[in-house]
């Protein structure tokens, strides 16, 4: 009897596309909400600018007119009264600036930053003034003392004009671009003081100079390319003005200047220049202030009044969208659920458990580990899912288990052909070591040794297909072996062996069973050392009793491995690796890395101090014995 459908997904789908879409309406209502706060926030900006901006600029006027008599004072030693009435006109305006910023209330987090800078640059204040009174500070330094507290004030102006009317935004955006450039203005009209009072410019003036001019105008060009026309139209007049181009000329003339020669005869005029300029943009900027202030309160009122159209409709999308989404979310979501769990547990478990079962088992799987999921369901769709997951459960089931077939017969191929190739190097070793005592002619001997010891090493490969296999070599010893009788045999085993030296080993002796793997072990490692390092440097095999085993360090003086590498080599030698074909370069380490698991062998590779690395075998004492009265043994 064929499974009963459920209701088809395509008519639960079309019901929830009209949750979204409900939820449009919400959200734009809710959207309209947020609006509605920009409207208010607006109408708070606009207070702002009435009860903090303002007093901000008037405060801000007040430092660059005491910047300018500062510098006047430093550099001539001249108009201390005039420095002093201003410095009074100043400490009024940040006294009524502190007393309403005090008592605003409706300010962001941003701005609240920023007017906390600004009040803790104004305190700095006094400090300038007692340097400019003890003649102890450069006039630069004054200028950017001065500048870094006007600096704070326009980064309040920024945190300010972050309203949600984009257009408005880039005006008033523009309006403190041109109050930057205003300020420039004025710290290059105290360079001009400076330079008049020594007669010249100096390299440090001009390069500060030059980099003022640079920014005032580039903030000038990019205001104006941002102001529209009723708030563009006076600085518009003023770049075409003969009062701005007489000043651009003292800019490029002072910037022209070299400081071995004197002023030109246009010096007379850069004073007066600069405050013809200073006059002008003084009306401008206020202009311009009060012209984006005006266009606050309409904008603000226009968009309350299109909050006020769209609330109720806002209202019942909102209440129709959160009952439809609640009546299906439920159902759907429990569905979604037991097929999320159900095949979360055949991923993360069962197919899991059955895949490690099978490296090590070959036998078919049971009923149990290939038992089909059980979803209940409604939906048609998510029915056809589950069936579709069981059809994939089979599908890997069989894959899994040709593949573990598969890799169990590669194994078998491996150890075969590593027994036969083992049987036939062994006689071949004794073959060869017959003829090696029948000769006594050294040519023939030298030859005979070259081939004994290519058989060694071709005996050592073949073994290593039988350890990658999970078997364990032929050879082995019933008695203990004398530890520097292994290490001379894992040497032996080496094509370059006549670079390494083994210093002395202690009087210590390993287990006859563990003999073949650790040589085998050590050889892996020497023979890297010696693959990896210049042939006409020597490889170290130290070794020391520690009190938990016998520590044999085998060191090169080659070029060594990156820290990632290094920490992934190291991570596969912590644990016993599966061999995967596709690394076959890699063959030596899961040797080394089988060898080391299979007896409790610690493996790790670090920095050499020579520049190359350091391979580090701890032998656990369970491996090591009493040291044999005779050693010499034949491994």
């Amino acid at each position: 009897m064929p499974p009963t459908r459920g209701r088809p997904i395509a008519l639960k789908l079309l019901i929830l596309l009209l949750v979204p879409l409900l939820s449009l309406v919400g959200l734009w209502a809710f959207a309209a909400a947020l609006t509605g706060g920009d409207g208010l926030r607006l109408l708070e900006i606009n207070e702002l600018a009435s009860h903090l901006a303002t007093p901000s600029e008037r405060v801000n006027v007040e430092l660059q007119d005491e910047r300018l008599a500062s510098v006047e004072f430093l550099a001539t030693r001249r108009g201390a009264d005039k420095l002093a009435r201003q410095r009074g006109q100043t400490d009024r305006a940040v006294a009524a600036f502190r007393k309403l910023a005090k008592d605003q209330r409706k300010m962001s987090p941003e701005m609240r930053t920023q007017l906390d800078a600004l009040n803790g640059k104004l305190d700095l204040l006094a400090g300038i003034r007692a340097e400019v009174d003890g003649a102890t500070v450069a006039p630069l330094a004054v200028i950017d003392g001065y500048s870094q507290i006007v600096d704070a004030s326009f980064r309040m102006y920024d945190a300010m004009v972050l309203v949600p009317d984009m257009s408005l935004y880039r005006q008033a955006r523009a309006v403190t671009m041109l109050g930057e450039a205003k300020d420039l203005v004025s710290r290059e009209r105290a360079m001009i003081v400076v330079v008049l009072a020594r007669g010249r410019v100096e390299a440090v003036e001009r390069e500060a100079f030059t980099g003022m001019v640079a920014t005032r105008r580039l903030l000038y060009s990019q205001a104006l390319s941002h102001l529209d026309g009723g708030l563009r139209g006076p600085y518009a007049e003023l770049a075409a003005s003969p009062v701005y181009k007489e000043f651009l000329d003292a800019e490029d003339a002072i910037r022209g200047q070299a400081a071995m020669n004197g002023l030109p005869a246009t010096a007379a005029t850069w004073e007066v220049d600069g405050q013809n300029l200073w006059a002008v943009l003084e009306r401008d900027q206020g202009q311009a202030v009060e012209g984006i202030v005006a266009r606050v309160t309409p904008a603000a009122a226009n968009i309350l009044i299109k909050i006020g159209v769209a609330g109720g409709a806002g209202l019942l999308a909102v209440l129709a969208s959160i009952l439809l989404s609640l009546r299906f979310r439920k159902r759907l979501v429990r569905e979604l659920a037991g097929l999320r769990d159900a095949a979360t547990e055949l991923a993360e478990v069962r197919l899991s458990g059955l895949i490690e079962r099978l490296r090590t088992n070959t036998r078919p799987p049971t009923a149990a580990e290939v038992a089909p999921l059980e979803v209940r369901t409604e939906t048609s769709e998510v029915a056809d899912i589950v069936r579709a997951f069981n059809h994939v459960q089979s599908t890997a089931v069989e894959a899994a288990v040709d593949q573990a077939k598969l890799r169990h017969g590669v194994s078998q191929v491996f150890v075969n052909l590593a027994r036969r190739n083992q049987s036939l190097l062994h006689r071949q070793l004794l073959q060869l070591d017959g003829m090696q005592r029948a000769t006594e002619e050294p040519e023939i001997l030298s030859d005979l040794f070259k081939l004994d010891h290519l058989t060694t090493r071709m005996r050592r490969h073949a073994e290593s297909l039988i350890i990658l296999s999970d078997q364990a070599p032929g050879r082995g010893w019933r008695n203990p072996v004398a530890i520097l009788d292994v290490l001379r045999a894992a040497v032996a085993e080496v094509e370059e062996y006549e670079r390494v030296e083994i210093l002395q080993p202690p009087r210590t002796a390993l287990l006859g069973a563990t003999v073949t793997d650790v040589a085998h072990l050590l050889a892996e490692l020497v023979e890297n050392a010696t693959l990896f390092s210049p042939p006409q440097t020597r490889v170290d095999v130290r070794s020391a009793i520690t009190p938990n085993g016998l520590m044999i360090e085998i060191e090169d003086r080659g070029l060594g491995l990156p820290r990632v590498e290094l920490d992934e080599l190291n991570d596969r030698l912590s644990e016993m690796p599966e061999f995967d074909l596709a690394q076959s370069d890699r063959l030596g380490l899961f040797v080394v890395g089988r060898l080391a698991a299979r007896h409790d062998i610690k493996v790790t590779l670090a920095p050499s101090p020579y520049g190359g690395l350091t391979a580090m075998v701890f032998l656990p004492a369970a491996l090591l014995a009493d040291q044999p009265a005779l050693t010499g043994n034949q491994v």
